[in-house]
């Protein structure tokens, strides 16, 4: 029987009556390791890539996974094997990407904080380029640099003031962000990177912000940084890559973001329109690789009917799935077991966290009875990565789907686990 997916997510479907994740039953998923659980499709994330990969055939193009997104070791060994290069925004990142088998020479550095250990751990390392946030990290960068008889290779990532039209958290291209140099000081900064001993200027970076949905946003940018490339080169420093940052977004709610091929084929029509086709070119995606390959299941603990709202109370929280308290962000939330018409309440669903944030969807229509379990849709990025043990809860295990076999890739962590490095105090007497 052909079954169809659930819309968004091309690997999620039921099947007698049960969602499944490719060929992986969810239901004996929770029954084996318990909720919260996050659960990953492999498919769905090398599916995503590929159409990356699709846009650039034929071209000189390096994808750079950017793994602040989700840095489960097993996603990064996925990538790393698929021939991806990483994005990196810390040491501890770095850590990571060397742990998965990731080449290092692949590795983009970018942050607008990296600290003198961070910067010799990665020069070390034989990272491929430092994306280089301000002037004086420039200074700095140099002089770690020299003192290990070494050259930094940089790109200097510019900001282009294009708005890329989403929440202002994760918006970076526009004047009043913390991120880039200044458009106006671009070229006077590139002057003083190619005087500095201890830098090899190798490229351009420019990030402009995150879920995009449009293509327009795309294009204004690298309209900006071809002009900044022509100034740069007429000034007689050499651009050998060009690096447009990542930022794609998913369908949360309906959302119609450009499928990466697409998006890429009008990208590189404008790049050969100006004649930079066969430019190096290098991009950092992130949420689009993984955010619709993940979900995050949870068990209803109680309902609570209100006179104003019903309240849906589940195991999962805020600490596990963060962004809607952040981002005042969507998730769509089915049940595992497919539902009956004609049974149906209005629930906000609710975490168990002391925090009126603590919520993981709003209004939602559901049929549900204490025990069900429930799927968090998009919950590949953003989710782990930025979970927490707030409340002192423990982190959920983690699950790669691959066809009909599922790998344990994070055990769950134990409450002892939380505070092992924690000490007390000498008793006074």
């Amino acid at each position: 029987m052909n079954i169809p997916p659930l819309p968004g997510h091309p690997h999620l479907h039921y099947a007698q009556g049960q969602l499944q994740l490719e060929g992986v039953r969810l239901a004996d998923l929770a029954a084996r390791h318990g909720t919260p659980l996050y659960v990953y499709s492999r498919a769905a994330m090398l599916d995503a890539l590929a159409a990356y990969q699709r846009g650039f055939k034929g071209r000189k193009a390096r994808i750079c996974y950017a793994m602040k997104a989700n840095s489960s070791l097993a996603i990064l060994q996925l990538f790393a094997q698929a021939g991806c290069g990483f994005d990196i925004v810390s040491g501890g990142e770095l850590e990571r990407v060397l742990a998965a088998g990731g080449d290092p020479s692949t590795v983009v550095f970018s942050g607008v904080g990296k600290t003198r250990g961070e910067m010799r751990q990665a020069l070390k390392a034989g990272i491929g380029c430092f994306n280089v946030e301000s002037e004086a990290e420039l200074e700095v960068l140099s002089s770690v640099a020299q003192a290990l008889g070494l050259r930094a290779p940089v790109s200097i990532r510019v900001n282009p003031n294009v708005d890329a039209k989403t929440h202002p958290y994760i918006s970076t291209g526009l004047k009043g962000n913390k991120f880039g140099i200044a458009h106006e000081r671009v070229l006077a900064t590139y002057r003083r990177a190619a005087s500095l001993p201890g830098l090899h200027v190798k490229g351009i970076d420019c990030h402009i912000g995150s879920q995009i949905t449009e293509a327009t946003p795309y294009l204004d940018a690298m309209d900006r940084v071809l002009d900044l490339v022509q100034a740069i080169e007429a000034a007689g420093i050499a651009i050998e890559h060009i690096d447009f940052g990542g930022g794609l977004g998913i369908d949360y709610q309906g959302d119609a973001p450009p499928a990466a091929d697409a998006l890429w084929a009008q990208l590189l029509a404008r790049l050969d329109a100006r004649g930079q086709g066969d430019r190096m070119l290098m991009i950092e995606p992130g949420r689009s690789l993984v955010g619709n390959a993940g979900v995050c299941l949870t068990e209803v603990l109680y309902l609570k009917p209100g006179e104003q709202k019903n309240f849906c109370i589940v195991d999962a929280a805020m600490n596990d799935l963060p962004r809607p308290m952040m981002y005042e962000a969507f998730h769509g939330i089915v049940p595992l077991a497919q539902q009956r018409a004609g049974e149906t309440q209005v629930y906000d669903v609710v975490g168990p966290i002391c925090e009126s944030g603590d919520w993981l969807g709003r209004e939602r229509t559901l049929a549900v009875q204490p025990g069900d379990l429930l799927a968090v849709l998009s919950a590949g990025a953003y989710c782990s990565a930025m979970g927490s043990t707030y409340n002192t809860r423990a982190r959920p295990a983690e699950i790669l789907v691959d066809g009909s076999a599922a790998h344990l890739i994070r055990e769950r962590e134990s409450v002892s686990d939380i505070f092992r490095s924690e000490r007390l105090v000498p008793a006074k007497i």
